[in-house]
């Protein structure tokens, strides 16, 4: 692997530049691990990875195997806007790649790469922009693609389907996608109908879609049991569906997947996503318009073993609130522990969840956790941070940050004695 450093100092660079791609053995290099590392640099100019990313395959003419891996900021990912992509390699075999746009994923696959049979692609934005790039032509020898966005795309017939079509001889398929404003969800006869019917050599078939749709309401609205039965044809495969319908909002959504679950997020968990343990998941997030009760947060904690990070959403007050005075009374209401829990988000969520959270009778918090909050809510819940009912986990707080800036009690630094207060 070859990290790469990104230096402010043109000269410096330049050094690198060199000492990159002056290898004398260049033609026996068959694989090639590219780690670029701007230091947190935000003045990273644009272009300059598709400079780099040119001039591996000018020099490495006998590549078969390329991971480019800029980091995951979004103006920092690769992009051939103002770089356009020149090179030609008719060796290059696999590739895995972080794409500023879908754009720059049809330059790839414009013919370049003629012989590239697996694609892996993480792309920031999947939209429709006014450029002429061949996106007809078969892909025949690619067999493998993964396809990840984690923003929401309106394109998805438009775009992804075509690109989808050229792939006749896949044999692997990913997809992690958000779609929105279809008239109809994606489910497993879209699947079906759309993609697998395409590719007749389909043998591993892995997904985790979330589709939203405001042409749903509560009398055309499907349930659980409708989109199950969209995927008879997939009976070789464990099909996890949620759908919701959220009056408030005017929308609806269904997430679909394949499990296990192998994704580090899982976003926008309702009341109504399933019982099962998801071992890789660290960051979640939750939203419903639905209450979620303390039984509620048992089974997140139960499904997320190993959730590091985790961000709740929800202006709607908790039904069946449940205290105990003290931790002899009321033994049937379990104290719910998040082992791996290192920061917490409660910004855009109702008062009661700082009390689900905060109260020891209710959870126990790890050491160590940041806390991102509204100041209001928290002088509330903790009655000008003096209520001994939330001072242990308070006390086990070490960053501290509220949104919304305050003039600070007296009171707030004692109580949160380790808390950087931002």
């Amino acid at each position: 692997m070859i990290e790469y450093n990104r230096l402010d100092n043109p000269k410096e660079e330049n050094q690198i530049h060199e000492t990159l791609f002056s290898c004398t053995l260049k033609n026996q290099i068959l694989s090639l691990v590219i780690d670029i590392n701007t230091n947190g640099m935000e003045n990273y100019k644009q272009g300059r990875n598709a400079i780099i990313f040119s001039h591996i395959f000018s020099m490495f003419s006998n590549l078969r195997y390329l991971n480019f891996c800029p980091p995951s900021i979004g103006h920092q990912r690769l992009s051939f806007d103002t770089s356009p992509l020149t090179v030609i390699s008719k060796n290059l075999l696999e590739l895995h790649v972080s794409l500023r746009s879908f754009t720059d994923c049809l330059y790839l696959l414009d013919g370049r790469f003629n012989k590239l049979h697996t694609l892996y692609v993480n792309i920031s934005l999947i939209r429709s922009l006014p450029l002429i790039i061949n996106n007809r032509e078969k892909l025949f020898n690619l067999k493998c693609f993964s396809l990840h966005c984690a923003w929401e795309t309106f394109d998805y017939d438009e775009l992804i389907v075509p690109l989808l079509h050229r792939m006749s001889n896949l044999e692997k398929l990913d997809l992690n996608l958000i779609v929105c404003e279809r008239k109809t969800f994606i489910d497993g006869n879209e699947l079906k109908i759309n993609i697998v019917d395409y590719m007749p050599e389909l043998k591993n078939l892995t997904f985790n879609i979330r589709s939203t749709s405001s042409f749903y309401n509560k009398i055309n609205f499907p349930s659980n049991e409708d989109i199950q039965n969209t995927f008879t044809d997939f009976k070789d495969k464990k099909i996890m569906y949620c759908i919701d319908y959220f009056p408030k909002a005017k929308y609806g959504q269904c997430h679909i997947y394949s499990y296990p679950y192998k994704q580090k997020h899982y976003d926008g968990i309702t009341n109504n996503f399933p019982d099962e343990i998801f071992k890789y998941v660290r960051k979640v997030s939750l939203f419903d318009e639905r209450p979620f009760e303390h039984e509620f947060f048992l089974r997140i904690s139960q499904s997320f073993p190993l959730m590091e990070i985790l961000i709740v959403v929800n202006e709607k007050r908790q039904n069946n609130k449940q205290f105990r005075k003290s931790k002899n009374e009321n033994q049937d209401l379990s104290i719910i522990e998040y082992p791996h829990l290192i920061q917490l988000d409660l910004f855009k969520a109702h008062k009661d969840y700082y009390e689900q959270f905060l109260y020891d009778t209710k959870t126990s918090l790890l050491n160590d956790l940041s806390l991102y909050t509204a100041y209001p809510i928290m002088q509330k819940v903790t009655r000008n941070f003096r209520r001994n009912a939330t001072r242990t986990n308070c006390s086990k707080i070490t960053y501290l940050y509220f949104y919304i800036k305050s003039t600070y009690s007296e009171h707030l630094k004692e109580y949160f004695p380790h808390a950087k207060i931002v």
